[in-house]
């Protein structure tokens, strides 16, 4: 067993998959040659998303590919699929709806495996629904590109593999910048992430490092001196003061626990 939990991958969505890789190619350097299961099950169907991660990861040298998705919440509950997690080096979580995936695994012994093979030292990654997924509470409804308003959004508990955290993706692309200040106004003990397209957090521990073409945007309501989210009646402009924001590149690294850039 490893001394530490594995590695995690925040990916906000749409990362490349044909040109240099970037981030499917750090996935596969912590591969080597394990297998990696690739979970299509935020999918409603499959969609060939697991082809299209095949020939992503084709030239990567990674050493097996095996594609797990359920139908329905039974199927969450067999041990034979759980042994697939199990035995493998990592787990990679594709795009879709986060709600189904966790309304499938939530409290079954898949969820158990993933979550074992992350404090073995495993790979889990997740793109799209798959990152939001990864956080403590997720965001799993409300648009991105109006003015927040109280009652907009709806959050539900994620995998927590990222604590106290809320991940929201295709950020910038979406402009998802108020529904993540409304989800850390109700939730002002997480964090808020949002995460670019093409764009990836590496975590390990604490510490998470940017990856990819995009920003990563960190929202901090923690020391919040005013908020009208207790309270107020639903379709009330949403009213925060002094949030702490951060933006942050390719290679910047933040420590989630302590709340602030690191070196």
């Amino acid at each position: 067993m490893a001394d530490r939990p594995g590695p995690l991958f925040v990916i906000g969505g749409h990362e490349d998959k044909d040109g240099s890789r970037e981030i499917l190619g750090a996935v596969a350097a912590e591969l080597g040659e394990g297998t990696l299961v690739v979970a299509t099950i935020a999918s409603a169907k499959r969609d060939g998303y697991f082809e299209t991660y095949c020939e992503g990861f084709a030239p990567l040298g990674v050493g097996n590919l095996v594609e797990f998705y359920l139908d329905d919440r039974d199927q969450a509950h067999d041990a034979s699929r759980a042994k697939l997690i199990e035995k493998a080096a990592g787990i990679f979580f594709t795009g879709g709806d986060q709600s189904r995936l966790m309304t499938l695994i939530k409290d079954t012994p898949v969820e158990t495996a993933v979550r074992a093979l992350h404090e073995r030292g495993g790979l889990v990654a997740g793109t799209s629904a798959g990152a939001s997924a990864q956080g403590e509470t997720m965001l799993v409804g409300g648009g991105g590109d109006a003015t927040p308003r109280l009652g907009d959004i709806d959050l539900a508990p994620g995998l927590g593999l990222v604590p106290a955290s809320i991940i929201d993706q295709h950020f910038a692309e979406r402009g998802r910048i108020g529904r993540l200040l409304a989800a850390v106004g109700q939730r002002p003990d997480c964090l808020g992430i949002g995460i670019d397209e093409n764009t990836a957090l590496r975590i390990e521990g604490s510490i998470a490092r940017v990856i990819g073409s995009g920003g990563v945007t960190i929202v901090d309501a923690s020391r919040a001196s005013h908020s009208n989210a207790a309270g107020a009646r639903a379709g009330e402009i949403l009213s925060l003061h002094g949030v702490t924001l951060h933006a942050l590149g390719s290679g910047d690294c933040f420590d989630l626990a302590a709340r602030r850039p690191a070196s």
